[in-house]
């Protein structure tokens, strides 16, 4: 029996004003396990794909299904607390509070759950070890590094073992080396099971991190295909090109 679909989007359809859809008919899917990376230009569609898949935007038209849950659904409160319990997200600047230590940066997504005072801490602690930065626990965002930054984003994405792990540009804001400390945690996490999401514009990110790239252009699917050794999960795809004059 097959396992559903990590992701799973069907004619998804996103469209702001009377102008072209920022999305249009999307139809694709991410099985668990797998580091797929979506590729695009400014405008391209990328954005508006993750906002759907986060339950922070809802489809004008098509469905959203995330771990078994129809996002496209819910309401805001039901979106929220699906982003506590699903979704980890690492942004391009990182977005750490700067009044606040590494740990306790790390501890806020646990916190908001709910989650008790010292088993909060436990696995804060836990990730910060496994990541390699636990010695600047008790440091502030602002005295690390940006790969150190990035790599406290990280810990405070999994902090409540999300489903799917949404990476937002994430070595944008970086030299090379630490987009390549950045680039090689994640094929680690990808290793030990974990899904992943990558949206960036850097082709070459792309195909040595994920096990598949999906181009969007306009909106629109313009290929999905697999990487040859890029990437540590299953590989689900073969080539596949958007025939002329298709929409998505």
């Amino acid at each position: 029996m097959t396992n559903p679909p990590m992701i799973a989007l069907q004619d998804a359809t996103k469209k702001y004003d009377e102008g072209p859809p920022a999305l249009a008919g999307v139809t694709l899917s991410v099985a668990s396990g797998e580091c797929v990376a979506i590729l695009g230009h400014s405008g391209s569609g990328k954005s508006t794909l993750l906002n759907l898949i986060a339950g922070l935007d809802r489809p004008s038209s098509g469905t959203v299904t995330v771990d078994g849950t129809r996002v496209d659904q819910l309401g805001e409160a039901a979106a929220a607390k699906y982003r506590r319990a699903s979704i980890g997200m690492v942004f391009q600047f990182f977005n750490l509070l700067d009044d606040l230590t590494v740990l306790d940066n790390v501890m806020i997504p646990a916190q908001l759950a709910g989650m008790g005072k010292s088993e909060t801490k436990r696995r804060a602690v836990e990730l910060l070890g496994s990541l390699g930065i636990d010695r600047h626990a008790k440091a502030y965002p602002q005295r690390l590094s940006g790969g150190q930054r990035q790599r406290v984003a990280v810990a405070r994405a999994l902090m409540n073992r999300p489903a799917l792990l949404l990476a937002d540009e994430p070595t944008g804001a970086l030299d090379s080396s630490s987009a390549e400390d950045v680039r090689r945690l994640l094929l680690d996490l990808n290793s030990e099971g974990q899904t992943i999401l990558l949206v960036t514009h850097d082709v070459q990110l792309a195909a040595s991190t994920a096990s598949r790239t999906i181009e969007l252009v306009d909106g629109a699917v313009e290929r999905d295909v697999v990487n040859n050794g890029g990437g540590a999960g299953p590989a689900a795809r073969t080539l596949r090109t958007r025939p002329a004059g298709a929409v998505g």
